[in-house]
């Protein structure tokens, strides 16, 4: 896709990059995914691993994830049942992609963008 075509879709409300962008709208979302990212978890393990989410927003998180393709869930027949929850391609693809690059970003940026926020000048 060239920057031609990006700026194209700029105002189509089906528009790919809002479609991209819109996976950061919800705050545990990106959390949930990167706590995905060392392989399988249980519902419980990712709560543990995550802190602070409740259940309630881990469910809807775990919804949205799962209905937009980026998220797995398997469950297994045993005595007690279980749950996995695993990131798919398209999942993993996003996580080790754009993911990594704004957290780098942000380890680089962080100081600065704080700073901003707290002072309202917008980084001027």
């Amino acid at each position: 896709m060239t920057d031609h075509d990006v700026h194209c879709y700029e105002l189509v409300a089906d528009c790919r990059l809002r479609a991209a962008t819109d996976l950061f709208a919800h705050t545990w979302d990106p959390v949930v995914l990167a706590a995905l990212r060392v392989g399988p978890r249980r519902r419980r393990e990712l709560r543990a691993a995550i802190g602070g989410i409740s259940d309630k927003v881990l469910t809807d998180s775990l919804h949205r994830l799962l209905t937009g393709g980026l998220v797995a869930r398997q469950a297994h027949a045993e005595a007690p049942p279980r749950v996995d929850y695993t990131l798919t391609r398209l999942g993993r693809s996003l996580v080790e992609g754009p993911m990594t690059a704004l957290g780098r970003w942000a380890v680089e940026h962080g100081d600065e963008l704080l700073e901003a926020q707290e002072s309202g000048t917008g980084g001027l």
